[in-house]
């Protein structure tokens, strides 16, 4: 995953996501808050999903516990 390096650690970008996504926000609204291009906050956000990092609940996206334990 893009988002996760080898080790399991975070990359810089998906900490930065996380950490806009510690309440609940919509995708533009971490793009407007991390400076990254909406494009690249889709699909960090799909990759944590499926990793069970963030969840989406009403067009808002949160990290879940994992995810904040992973900032």
């Amino acid at each position: 995953m893009a988002c996760i390096n080898p080790d399991g650690t975070l990359t810089p970008s998906a900490k930065a996501i996380l950490s806009a996504v510690s309440s609940p926000a919509s995708l533009e609204e971490v793009a407007k808050s991390t400076g990254l291009p909406l494009f690249r906050i889709r699909s960090s956000i799909r990759e944590m999903l499926e990793a069970g990092l963030a969840e989406e609940k009403e067009g808002k996206y949160a990290a879940t516990k994992l995810g904040q334990e992973k900032i």
